[in-house]
């Protein structure tokens, strides 16, 4: 029977997921949830509260990440699983021990920061490190534009449009190209500091441009580069790469996709992906991967 699966939010990552869901053989897609219903789109019911869908197994949660709690609570409450990709990475450990007491009680399961990074990239620093206990981890994001910076960006006062992109410096370290159209009247100086203070950017080195036109700026390409060099046991010089370069909505609304076929699989409760059985993200029979893929 096929995975009844709705997507709450119809942004760039919630139109890639729209794409991911009807691919996957194995899911039906139920509709889409948006604040403000405007019609169908295409065949595609368009509902204000998911309850007006009907049955629905798992809710694809694209929304922005400081949104995603609230929109999450509610869904697991109706005993509806969820997938989101939050990713304001210090705030997860918290977020998965609010949720995890909730899911149980209704029954549901929740699949948290299940985007690219933090997610699939947890996932490959969690075996580098297996693979190599002792040793030190960079991960280099970029350079490309960050979908959560940039939405970050944009609820801040006096800002039209904004683009914020990651330029990766080595070892870790990041620098932060931001762009911003203002609004008629905004002060630039108010809203480059306001930028500069957000915990999106507090931490990294971040210049603020205003420009009259963000749209010329736009690329949703994006990448990143894991380096892990440790030890084995009691020898040195054990050194891995993952590299990829992607088109950030798309990635991250696949890999959500392929969650909610994982969360199916689990017992009640709130996980992140390097909690959950890789062999559960794919379609299928569990025998016929292990044949495939050891």
């Amino acid at each position: 029977m096929a995975i009844k699966v709705a997507v709450v939010g119809y942004g760039n990552i919630g139109r890639f997921a729209v794409e991911a869901v009807a691919a996957a053989k194995d899911m039906e897609l139920a509709g889409i949830i948006r604040r403000k219903a405007s019609g169908d789109v295409g065949d595609i019911p368009v509902v204000a509260d998911i309850e007006e869908l009907g049955e629905v197994d798992v809710a694809l949660v694209c929304v922005p990440s400081r949104l995603v709690p609230s929109h999450v609570r509610q869904l697991l409450a109706l005993g509806i699983n969820t997938v989101d990709s939050f990713d304001i990475h210090g705030d997860i450990t918290s977020l998965r021990s609010e949720l995890g007491p909730m899911a149980k009680e209704h029954g549901s399961v929740a699949v948290i920061a299940a985007g690219w990074d933090p997610g699939a990239d947890s996932v490959v620093r969690s075996i580098m490190q297996f693979m190599a206990p002792g040793g030190v981890t960079y991960t280099n994001f970029g350079p490309g534009m960050s979908m959560g910076h940039t939405v970050a960006v944009k609820a801040v006062s006096g800002v039209r449009n904004a683009v914020s992109l990651t330029i990766p410096l080595g070892t870790g370290v990041h620098r932060r190209m931001v762009y911003v159209e203002l609004e008629d009247g905004a002060d630039f100086q108010q809203v480059k500091r306001a930028v500069q203070e957000d915990p999106y950017f507090v931490h990294d080195e971040t210049h603020v441009f205003p420009v009259d036109d963000v749209h010329e700026l736009i690329d949703m390409g994006h990448g990143v580069v894991i380096e892990r060099k440790g030890v084995a046991g009691k020898t040195h010089n054990q050194l891995f790469r993952w590299e990829m370069r992607i088109t950030n909505p798309a990635l991250t609304a696949q890999i959500m996709v392929a969650a909610a076929r994982a969360a199916m699989r689990q017992s009640a409760g709130c996980y992140t992906l390097i909690e959950l059985p890789p062999v559960d993200f794919l379609p299928g029979e569990r025998e016929d991967w292990i044949a495939a893929l050891v």
